[in-house]
């Protein structure tokens, strides 16, 4: 008896967690790129949101990273404008304002800044960039983990979109989120079987 619970369990965990995973992973393996070179421009780069620091008061490296990412497609001319997506969960917490705030100190133009306050998941950014700002394709910058999932839930959304991959982590640092991005890439198929659309939409805003 448990012999075929162990077996259940892990059919169970291939099929849910494992497959979930692999899948994003070989549908999306030429949509990411690591150099700028090739990478085809788009008129509008997407940075998708973290915290600028951790709780420890450090600067957390997925952000200064994804700004790096951000400043080598712009200084390139693969993108024109750049659109942050992220949490605006209090007043004490601004994913958006952090970027658009060091983005200006590295030297991009305030005007060339977009910002969109209700990136709670990385699914209301991908739809609200096309339904709320306009954009059809565009690039998607952060680290290539999460670039891949992006990709996906913007193919499975009819949304044509290249990633940009930041510089990454090392295991170490980043262990709680690989382990977060498997749980991650099962809830987009939840998500995609219970047709979840984002938190809120809200009037359409124009890049231009």
């Amino acid at each position: 008896m448990k012999k075929k619970l162990a077996i259940i369990a892990l059919l169970f965990f291939v099929l849910v967690i494992i497959i979930p995973f692999y899948i994003i992973e070989f549908k999306t393996e030429n949509k990411v790129y690591n150099d700028v070179i090739s990478i085809p421009k788009n008129k509008v780069g997407m940075v998708l949101g973290t915290s600028k620091k951790q709780k420890n008061g450090t600067i957390n490296l997925y952000f200064k990273y994804r700004i790096q990412a951000v400043l080598e497609l712009y200084k390139h001319g693969k993108i024109d404008f750049i659109l942050v997506s992220g949490d605006n969960a209090t007043k004490y917490y601004n994913e958006p304002i952090d970027f658009k705030n060091e983005l200006i100190k590295k030297g991009i133009p305030s005007k060339k800044i977009i910002l969109d306050y209700a990136g709670f998941r990385t699914l209301d950014s991908v739809i609200r960039a096309q339904k709320v700002f306009g954009q059809n394709s565009f690039t998607i910058i952060s680290q290539e983990f999460h670039n891949k999932r992006a990709v996906y839930i913007a193919s499975l959304n009819g949304i044509q979109t290249v990633g940009f991959n930041a510089k990454d982590v090392s295991k170490k640092y980043g262990f709680k989120v690989y382990l977060r991005e498997y749980l991650a890439r099962t809830k987009v198929f939840v998500d995609l079987l219970f047709n979840i659309q984002p938190k809120f939409l809200g009037p359409k805003i124009q890049i231009k």
